[in-house]
């Protein structure tokens, strides 16, 4: 649906963007994830029409949103982090603006913004002002606004910072009901936990390069079975107390490192499976052990291990 091909942005002598290529499927959720500087929100800007590449291109399901950025705009959803300061408007008006924006006629656009308030939870809230709104509040509304023309793809930038617990979890449940209707979503975030929770693919920028793009269980994979992978983490747990349990494993061998994670041990043993058999063999012999596996990576850990920290 959305092809990305060998995109070059740069402001000055500051290369924001190398020659980025990659590739959005329908239905999908993609975390785009970098360190700061590395070419995200340039990335986001161009995607969202807000300003055009060097040299690359774009195109949805075939045509160039840089030719045609009209056409694109029809198609694209925009969250923002955070929701312009609107001080003399109701929720509802907002959302109705927008709708007149994109050409929405009567009655449909009353059905079309009924339908969104409704969706977006804020039947209760739609007389208030934006300036009254808590962040989260304001976040359902951003989305409200993006969502307003129905596009096929939707950009979020930090959509979920700020948010208290609460606010995260139904806003990550829109998200999937957004995905199960067919809409391509690009989540950019510091946030690689509610990523990892969310996202089925990722894209990893550093210094305006994409080093990974795909699947996000095949990145994981790919990044536990790399060569500088020569350990692997188990964490053990005991009816015994963790001291013992700690005292236990202390002294035997193949253990690199043992870390005390509340009432859990995790234990770096050498990558290999007949060790870990090995281990489990002898703890069983003195103790009363509980749980017993490996601990799977996550997108943060693929994360440090791909990237350097580095900017332009």
């Amino acid at each position: 649906m959305i092809s990305v091909n060998g995109l070059h942005r740069r402001y000055g002598t500051t290369v924001a963007l190398n020659g980025i290529s990659f590739e959005m499927k329908r239905g999908e959720i993609y975390a785009f994830v970098g360190p700061n500087g590395a070419g995200k929100s340039t990335t986001m800007r161009i995607l969202g029409t807000l300003e055009e590449p060097d040299h690359g291109t774009v195109t949805i399901d075939g045509m160039s949103l840089i030719e045609h950025p009209e056409y694109a705009r029809k198609h694209i959803g925009y969250m923002p982090d955070s929701l312009p300061s609107h001080y003399d408007i109701t929720v509802h008006d907002y959302i109705d603006f927008y709708a007149r924006v994109y050409g929405i006629k009567a009655p449909q656009r009353q059905e079309r913004v009924a339908a969104i308030e409704d969706f977006c939870n804020l039947a209760g809230i739609r007389e208030k002002h934006l300036r009254a709104l808590s962040k989260g509040m304001k976040q359902r509304v951003s989305l409200a606004r993006a969502l307003i023309h129905d596009p096929k793809f939707l950009l979020m930038d930090e959509p979920a910072a700020g948010l208290d617990p609460r606010a995260r979890i139904e806003l990550r449940e829109l998200i999937r009901v957004l995905a199960d209707q067919g809409k391509t979503i690009l989540i950019s975030s510091h946030i690689l936990s509610e990523l990892a929770e969310i996202c089925s693919s990722t894209l990893i920028i550093e210094q305006g390069e994409i080093l990974r793009s795909g699947a996000l269980a095949d990145i994981i994979s790919q990044s536990a079975s790399g060569d500088k992978q020569r350990l692997q983490t188990m964490q053990v747990r005991a009816i015994e107390p963790v001291e013992k349990l700690h005292h236990a494993i202390a002294n035997l061998p193949n253990v690199d490192a043992i870390r005390v994670i509340g009432n859990w041990l995790e234990v770096d043993l050498e990558a290999d499976d007949l060790i870990a058999c090995d281990l489990l063999k002898t703890l069983m012999k003195e103790l009363s052990i509980v749980e017993f596996h490996a601990k799977q990576a996550g997108l943060e850990e693929v994360f440090m291990n791909v990237t350097e920290g580095l900017v332009q």
